[in-house]
């Protein structure tokens, strides 16, 4: 894993250790938070872009 380029979101602050850092592998995305780097789950492009759309829409958003 340490040959992946991660990426954050530019609305992190550089110091922040709270983001949380995609990279593109030969078999997929890989995702891991900042503060937990040794940490890294897989999805497929389709899924993760999807999982991008529901965000951007706010679709997540629930308030009860």
């Amino acid at each position: 894993m340490s040959d992946l380029t991660w990426r954050k979101s530019s609305f992190s602050e550089a110091a922040a250790a709270n983001c949380v850092e995609v990279a593109a592998a030969p078999d997929g995305i890989r995702i891991r938070e900042s503060e937990e780097p040794e940490t890294v789950i897989g999805t497929s492009p389709a899924v993760f872009r999807s999982f991008i759309r529901a965000v951007r829409s706010a679709s997540l958003d629930h308030t009860h």
